[in-house]
């Protein structure tokens, strides 16, 4: 298990370049990989880019996990995606609030972003697959594949008037219906390609 000390804000390799993956036997991908893992189970993210480990590859990870605001049915398996590009989004928008264990404070704002997407990637083995899904899962998706072209979410606020403490989102957004409802898993398309 490695768990590795994650990135902030004004770190420059959040911003810098991140390298495609030609070699998928390579160990240092391996480990890269596995530490992703690792760091976002023990720090509880659904989901984490390379960059946020100051590694600057194509790579992040997620894990939609059940909690007592996510059932079961709104959850998804651990997926790897290396060399990612989104092939598909949706004229729809939906705003849900986003946080981001690279940004110091536990600060959590609205973000507007396509309901739908398509993806296409490959995996920690070098094949290549493609999932189109919503709600939370293209949330995160989205979220983390901005994080491979040195965009944070907080460049992407909907409203900086409506951002919020921790204490507050929890309080006041996390369990609310309109953040539910955006939050809601209803498609999920998943393909070897």
């Amino acid at each position: 298990m490695a768990i590795r000390r994650r990135t902030s804000l004004g770190d420059p390799r959040l911003k810098a370049q991140n390298k495609a993956i030609s070699d998928f036997k390579d160990p240092q991908i391996d480990q890269v990989i596995q530490d992703l893992i690792d760091t976002m189970h023990q720090v509880d993210l659904i989901g984490i880019a390379a960059p946020q480990i100051g590694e600057n590859y194509q790579i992040f990870v997620t894990e939609p996990r059940k909690t007592a605001a996510r059932p079961g049915d709104q959850t998804d398996e651990l997926r790897v995606y290396i060399n990612p590009q989104l092939v598909y989004s949706s004229p729809e928008k939906t705003v849900i609030y986003e946080g981001c264990g690279s940004v110091p404070g536990n600060i959590f704002g609205p973000v507007e972003r396509p309901k739908i997407i398509a993806i296409e990637a490959h995996d920690q083995h070098g094949r290549t697959f493609r999932l189109k899904c919503d709600g939370i899962l293209a949330r995160v998706i989205q979220h983390e594949l901005d994080h491979l072209h040195g965009i944070e979410f907080i460049e992407k606020v909907h409203d900086y008037k409506k951002l919020l403490n921790k204490k507050y989102y929890y309080k006041n957004v996390k369990y609310s219906p309109a953040q539910t409802h955006a939050s809601q898993v209803t498609l999920k398309e998943f393909q070897w390609i």
